[in-house]
């Protein structure tokens, strides 16, 4: 075979196979393993041979000069609604240098409107970067750099802020956004958004323009704020097909579903409302959000400590007793158990063969008992944690375990009581606001 051309080069593939011979033509990036050539297809995804089955290959064209700003600057129409983009990665706002393979940000007004045209109606656009990470590796500090970011865009006149960021944790994040701003009884002074995408935006089947033009959408037209809910908001594609972004509570909601585009449900609730994007217009049809008067509108969000350390434990034939003893011992601040059903612990032991059950029982009594703070989160995700069902539940509630009565979801859970934590260090208080609906995570309803 011939030297191979450079990276970014437009090449047609003459393959042969056990199941036949085949043409296949695609931009030519960097092999995906040793021995293998790798194009990306005309639809978006990528397809690797091995090299010796290459017969030949013609090049179609030569790479394209990958230019940060292709056009001039769009005008931006100075009486629209301010609108701020701030960046923390994820894919939703990038592009592929097929000469390199690299992914990087393309987030430059000018790229996203001249990307988005629609957006050149709906608001003007700034746009902050404050970062470009994997979302699986943020922690509460990276809350803080999101509040202060939205803080700083509120203050410089933005109706409303957008958030781009990887899907993996952004509940975690819309979580923090609603309970840095409206935990206290407050609603933030304008609209926050936070969205992602599924699938890349250099495939074909990308969610991302979609996503980012229902989000300015929302954060320059939607309903101002109560605080209640809508502190922030989820926006993601509603179903599998385009045309339809749901806008979910940011304090109630969770990824299900690790490839589909409509990844994100709420939880023990309903969506706020429905995006509907069509060729020639772009509207807001509202669903379920409460007709709620407004809370007392604050200028700076309350940040997370983020010294504060909580164990997570999940409840099932494995939890340790040594392990919890160790989070103890390493001075935590809490220990989170997400409990079975209705929210339980593996503490008996009837058959008088399961010394462990027993064990663990001793430890988080003696924690409870020296004000150590232990909150029960639902692995089922729906449903309320009901301690009052079964004796085990009332023995719980008994050792001092936190949680009776909560709808709140497990990731809105921790990130709540990183919350209370960081403003108070009391069990007493802890466990009184716990039971509270501080932003919409805990809604009324009747235990059975």
């Amino acid at each position: 075979m011939d030297e191979w051309p450079e990276l970014g080069t437009s090449v047609r593939l003459f393959v042969k196979t056990w199941a036949g011979e085949g043409i296949h033509e695609g931009i030519l990036l960097h092999p995906s393993a040793v021995d293998l050539v790798t194009i990306k297809l005309n639809n978006g995804y990528n397809i690797s041979f091995p090299e010796n089955y290459i017969s030949t290959f013609e090049i179609i064209s030569n790479p394209s000069v990958v230019q940060s700003n292709p056009k001039s600057n769009p005008k931006q129409e100075s009486s629209l609604p301010l609108v701020y983009l701030i960046h923390t990665g994820g894919t939703i706002a990038s592009k592929v240098d097929y000469k390199t393979g690299a992914v990087s940000a393309s987030f430059e007004p000018s790229e996203l409107l001249n990307a988005m045209p629609e957006l050149e109606n709906i608001a003007r656009i700034k746009v902050l970067k404050i970062g470009n990470m994997w979302s699986d590796d943020m922690r509460p500090r990276h809350w803080n750099m999101m509040l202060q970011a939205t803080e700083k865009a509120f203050s410089e006149g933005a109706s409303g802020v957008v958030i781009t960021h990887g899907t993996d944790t952004l509940h975690y994040s819309a979580a923090a956004m609603a309970y840095g701003w409206a935990g206290e009884g407050t609603r933030p002074p304008g609209r926050i958004v936070l969205t992602g995408s599924q699938r890349s935006p250099d495939r074909g089947s990308s969610d991302a323009p979609e996503n980012i033009i229902a989000s300015v959408m929302w954060a320059a037209n939607g309903p101002n704020p109560s605080g209640y809910r809508d502190s922030s908001v989820i926006i993601l594609h509603a179903n599998s097909s385009d045309g339809n972004c749901a806008v979910l509570p940011g304090c109630s909601s969770r990824k299900y579903h690790s490839s589909r585009r409509d990844s994100f449900k709420p939880i023990n609730q309903n969506p706020l409302a429905n995006i509907l994007i069509d060729k020639k217009e772009i509207s807001i049809v509202m669903r379920d959000k409460e007709p709620l008067e407004a809370r007392i509108e604050v200028t700076k969000p309350q940040l997370f400590d983020s010294n504060i350390r909580i164990a997570e434990f999940i409840a099932g034939p494995h939890i340790q007793p040594d392990l919890v003893e160790s989070a103890i011992n390493l001075k935590f601040d809490a220990l989170l158990f997400h409990g079975t059903g209705l929210g339980h612990l593996p503490i008996s032991n009837p058959e008088d063969d399961s010394i462990e059950n027993t064990r663990l029982k001793a430890i988080i009594s003696d924690f409870c008992a020296d004000d150590g703070i232990v909150v029960i989160v639902a692995q089922t995700i729906h449903g309320p944690i009901n301690m009052n069902v079964y004796s085990k539940g009332r023995e719980q509630q008994d050792i001092g375990i936190i949680g009776h009565g909560s709808l709140c979801p497990p990731g809105s859970g921790l990130v709540k009581l990183h919350y209370l934590l960081s403003i108070s260090n009391t069990r007493a208080d802890i466990a009184k606001r716990w039971t509270l609906d501080l932003v919409g995570e805990n809604p009324e309803f009747t235990l059975n």
